[in-house]
This record gives C-alpha cells, structure tokens and sequence, in this order.
C-alpha cells in the first residue's frame, strides 16, 4: 500500500492513466492549434476538440454545440452568471442561489451586487438540502437566474436537481447548475432536469487540470450570454482564447471512460465500511449533512473533543482536509457548516473524507484505524 493514503477527492482526482494516455500525443507530434484552419495540424487538433465536445456532451446529455470549453468550472460559474446577468438586464437582475454554495458562485454573486445586482442566498436545511418551498417564494419577476449547486464540496450533499429545474422553467427563469462535484459521479441530463446553463471540472472527475466545460443551452429556451473574455470570438464567441487541446482531450476522455453505476456502488461501500469503523470506536462523532442524499464517495464527520486541523497534522501517512480546498488558507470555520447549524466548536472538528476511484479496502481500513488512534490521543491531551 503506497503512503500517504490520497482521500481528498474533493479537492482533486488523480488523473486516470487512461485519459493521461490520450493526452499524449497533443503534447508533442499533433501540437497543432485547433483554430488553425489552413493546414493539416490544425485540421488534427480541431477534429480532437471536436471529438471530445462530442464525448463531453453525451455525459451531459446535452448537444456538442453547446459545450462551451474554459480554464475550469471557476471560469464557467464566472461566465454563466456574470454573462447570464448581462444578457438579462432589460428583464431584472435578481440572482437567487445557497449560502453553501462553493466560493466561485458567492464571490462571483458578491461581485455583481457591488454592481447593484441583488442577490438573495437561501440557507439550507439542517441536512444540507435546500427548501423547495422557500426557493418558490424567492423567485420574483425581476428574478434572471436560479443557481444551485448539484453537490457539495463540503458535505457531499446532492440537491433535488431535477426539482429545482422544474420550478426554474415554471417561473421563467434561467437555472444554472455547478456540477463540478457531480458530474461523472452522479447522473445528470440537462433536458431531463430542465438545467439551462452547467458548470463542469475535467479535474474532479479523474481529468487534467485546467480545462472545464460550461452548457448553455442552445433551445427551448437558447440562452444568452454576454461573453467575459473577448479576443478572437473562440467558442462560438462565448470564450475567446487558444484552445488548451491537450486538456480538452483528456476531458473528453475522462468523461467516455467514466462507469457511474459501477463505480459509485463501490465507492459508497467504502466510504460505509470506513463510517462504519469510527462510529464503532469512537463516541462522540457527527456526521455532517444528509446520508441519504450524498455523493458516494463523500464522508463529512465531526470528532467532538478534537480540532480537525491537529487532527490532520497528527496524521501524516493520509491526505485529508477540512473543507474546500480554495478556503484552505481560511482561518474561519466553514461557511457551509455554519449555514447548516452547526456550531463553531463542531464546525472546526469536522473533516472531509473523499474517495474515489482507485482507493482500496486496505487503505481505507488503515485510513480508520489511524484516525481512531489520533483522536483518543488528542482526546486524552485535551484538557477536561
């Protein structure tokens, strides 16, 4: 068993040699920029890009024609609220999303109302979910656009998607989604869920880092966008910039090798054998947001007693973390936690476990078995 233990899945997946296999090739002999439309190495690169539209597209349920490719979903949460905003301004610009949502959406909402945008960010229930109900009533005339998260970086929490789609088209609104999370991990169709823009990451779903994807749909409705970068009218004048081919092909790769059913049940075997463990051992444990509605790999528990960032130090043979990996500099305990309830001393004994694709039983065994040694030691150094 190789050491450190990767767990962190959440904030990154180890890049599957398969999609790594694929990328190859673009790095060296087809080096060709997929704009280059006059000779034969712009010709390969283009039909490469195009391939992987098309492989990106068919996990998403979407058309090739409306995946837009970016830097990561950070640039496509930027793009779809921002240039949806824009695009909208005669009809209001009132955004309604979560306080849990992952720092691209709120630091891009927090920026658009310096602008005059207002912005109302519906707390979750103590589970994680959000509350129909209350999303309903949000939804006023000037309202431009819904965005909710698929699932939680944090807690794993999966959202009623297909719910939250349905109230967006009742009510005429445009219902963005950051699927970064769940994408590969958890089915999603964009016309089934009635998802009218989609934010996605090659790197958490087992791709390279540094590409992503944003859909847009293109009917019932077509929606605009005002585009954010401009300089060449690259991606159907959405997204200007070179290409990242090599990138865009291991995504398009990630997402054909990608075995949802087969690999979740697995996942959600380990991540149970693993709850299991340190429930049995350790009193004094939470776990954090629902269990039933979660992603597979995902495992979000509080160890009263302890803080979480001693706790990690104290484990050096296993990668974990507290929270997202963009607020990892964060002194404050997780927004996400604290819009659930829960307190600050709980909030800063919470770790996030993430597995995924290549952990084994032996690894998450010796993962348990250190994480109960750590916390009775650190339990039995506090003081009473």
């Amino acid at each position: 068993m190789r050491k450190p233990v990767y767990l962190d899945c959440h904030a990154t997946t180890p890049l599957d040699p398969r999609a790594l296999e694929a990328m190859l090739p673009f790095f060296a002999e087809n080096f060709g920029n997929a704009a280059s439309r006059s000779h034969a190495f712009g010709w390969a690169a283009e039909k490469a890009v195009d391939r992987a539209r098309r492989q990106v597209a068919e996990l998403a349920g979407a058309a090739p024609r409306e995946i837009v490719f970016t830097s990561g979903a950070t640039e496509s949460v930027n793009l779809a609220i921002k240039g949806a905003v824009e695009a909208h301004r005669s009809k209001g610009s009132r955004v309604v999303t979560m306080a849990t949502e992952h720092k691209a959406v709120l630091d891009t909402v927090g920026r658009l109302r310096e602008s005059g945008t207002e912005i109302a960010a519906l707390p979750p229930g103590p589970d994680g979910l959000l509350d129909l109900a209350r999303l309903r009533e949000a939804i006023r005339p000037d309202t431009v656009l819904v965005s909710v998260m698929a699932a939680n970086n944090e807690i794993g929490v999966i959202q009623p998607v297909r719910e939250i789609g349905a109230i967006c088209r009742e009510k005429g609104v445009l219902f963005h989604c950051d699927a970064a999370q769940a994408f590969g991990k958890v089915a999603l169709d964009v016309n089934r869920d009635n998802i009218d823009l989609m934010s996605l990451s090659a790197h958490k779903m087992y791709g390279p880092k540094g590409v992503g994807a944003l859909y847009v749909r293109r009917r019932n409705p077509r929606v605009l966008l005002r585009a954010q970068m401009d300089g060449g009218g690259h991606e159907f004048g959405m997204r200007s910039g070179t290409l990242n081919v090599p990138g865009i092909v291991g995504f398009g790769e990630a997402c054909a090798i990608c075995e949802m059913s087969a690999e979740a049940a697995r996942v959600g075997k380990l991540r149970d054998r693993l709850q299991a463990a340190l429930e049995s051992e350790l009193d004094g444990t939470r776990v954090n947001g629902s269990m039933e509605h979660r992603l597979p790999g995902n495992l979000n528990m509080s160890f009263s007693g302890v803080d979480a960032e001693a706790l990690l130090m104290a484990l050096p043979g296993i990668a974990l973390s507290t929270g997202s990996a963009c607020s990892s500099a964060a002194v404050e305990p997780s927004h996400v936690l604290r819009a659930l309830g829960i307190g600050e001393r709980a909030a800063r004994a919470s770790v996030r476990f993430g597995l995924g694709r290549f952990n084994t039983e032996d690894e998450i065994d010796y993962a348990a078995a250190s994480v109960i040694q750590a916390v009775r030691k650190l339990r039995s150094l506090a003081p009473a």
